[in-house]
């Protein structure tokens, strides 16, 4: 593997599977891989599970782990050619880019949508000039529109969980006070494609994802029939994607928001969220807190997912 950014990168997703039981089995049992080995870790914008998570998988597999937070404590970085730089960022991209390539051996980026300019959101610009310009392995810590290694611990997780072969996944939006990217729904919608399980999305009318990753999702309006008869439901909001309102907030309607009356609809479902989660706003106490709940487990598979990333980039060097 010599980049990871999407479900493509992981090949056979059975084969993938296993490889993550292995590495959740035996933690450390690779740690010559990375011996002498130098994981760049770069955050353009705030983490906490992705940063401990990636770090700890670094480690266990014997590498030196150095973090970079482009906003604390670097210069400010201009992304654009052809700008004068006669602004508040002395470094342009490329060249810090390459530089920071020659300091590592693999790099994880973390690089938000901005939502200034679709294209350049879902271009990817942030992340593809680090896969071009740093010489190195790139692996994506969420990206634009893709967050893989939360989607692969979300699998995992739900092979963790499953009672039946092919479960009713459901996503469901939930209101958030703020604009959110895509890049979780995006991604795990991508990844339960790939998976074929019974998937269904279900949103108000206006939060319609890109058609590329919603694939053969079905998609339901009305939330109580999405919610009957599901056995995971998986709560993440989204600001909308369909122009001209990409990037906005369109509705904080409360009753979108995970509760004990909607998740008794279901077939005892497990829930799950990709953390952080606001409480009343997502998902109520009383869910989150319930024997059903699974997001601490779904965060811990974080270093199983990472852990299998890198050691398969590890593998390819």
């Amino acid at each position: 593997m010599k980049h990871f950014t999407s479900v493509q990168d992981i090949g056979d997703l059975q084969q993938a599977l296993e490889k993550a039981r292995y590495v959740k089995e035996n933690p450390f049992s690779d740690q010559e891989l990375g011996r002498n080995k130098t994981l760049m870790l770069i955050f353009f914008n705030s983490s906490l599970r992705t940063r401990l998570s990636t770090q700890k998988a670094g480690m266990n597999l014997g590498m030196n782990v150095m973090v970079l937070d482009i906003n604390q404590g670097a210069w400010k970085l201009e992304t654009e050619r052809g700008v004068v730089m006669d602004g508040d960022k002395p470094e342009h991209i490329l060249e810090a880019i390459p530089v920071m390539g020659s300091y590592c051996d693999v790099i994880g980026v973390r690089s938000f949508a901005q939502f200034e300019n679709k294209k350049d959101d879902y271009n990817e610009v942030i992340l593809n000039q680090f896969i071009r310009y740093s010489g190195k392995p790139v692996f994506s810590m969420e990206a634009a529109t893709r967050h893989p290694l939360q989607s692969f611990a979300d699998l995992i997780t739900i092979e963790e969980y499953k009672r039946r072969e092919r479960p009713k996944v459901v996503l469901t939006w939930a209101p958030h006070p703020r604009a959110l990217p895509q890049a979780v729904p995006n991604s795990f919608a991508e990844w339960m494609n790939a998976a074929d399980y019974e998937f269904v999305i279900t949103h108000p009318e206006g939060y319609e994802l890109d058609p590329q990753f919603v694939g053969n999702a079905t998609i339901e309006y009305d939330k109580e029939k999405a919610y009957r008869n599901a056995d995971f439901i998986y709560a993440k909001n989204w600001a909308a994607y369909s122009d001209p309102n990409y990037g906005k907030v369109l509705s904080t309607d409360r009753s979108w928001t995970v509760d004990g009356s909607k998740m008794a609809l279901t077939n005892d479902a497990f829930f799950m969220h990709c953390l952080p989660v606001r409480r009343n706003m997502i998902v109520t106490d009383e869910v989150i807190e319930s024997q059903n709940s699974i997001v601490i487990q779904e965060a811990a598979n974080r270093v199983v997912s990472a852990q299998t990333v890198l050691k398969e980039i590890l593998l390819s060097l």
